[in-house]
């Protein structure tokens, strides 16, 4: 079972922080396809944010191919596999975090080191 924790004064608006942790939440194998999560509502009332915000971040994760909304029965985890799209999106998402981190002073081998630490974290 996921937990969401919100940070309410980070930067990274509370949608995106809905976003992610769901799809980390995924990769790490804490969600599963075919798991239920809470309705729009109910994730609002249980975090004490807008319904709103939940709306957002549960139409981003739709379109991404991560969920599936039916009103009948609420929300589940299906992701749609999707390599091709998904390598484009990283490629391109890639080059701006290297060259960030590049010009922050950050070595090849400390960002090469952090992505073997993140995939060994990974339950897929």
């Amino acid at each position: 079972m996921l937990i969401i924790k919100i940070n309410t004064v980070s930067e990274t608006p509370i949608y995106t922080q809905i976003k992610t942790q769901i799809i980390v939440g995924i990769a790490k194998g804490l969600l599963k396809d075919g798991d239920k999560i809470p309705t729009i509502r109910q994730l609002a009332e249980d975090i004490g944010i807008n319904m709103l915000t939940v709306k957002k971040a549960y139409s981003i994760l739709k379109d991404e191919g991560y969920i599936e909304i039916d009103r009948r029965h609420g929300a589940k985890i299906k992701v749609r596999k999707e390599p091709k799209i998904a390598l484009n999106k990283f490629k391109n998402d890639l080059e701006i975090l290297i060259c960030e981190l590049a010009l922050k002073g950050v070595k090849k081998e400390e960002i090469l080191e952090e992505i073997e630490k993140i995939f060994s974290n990974l339950k897929i």
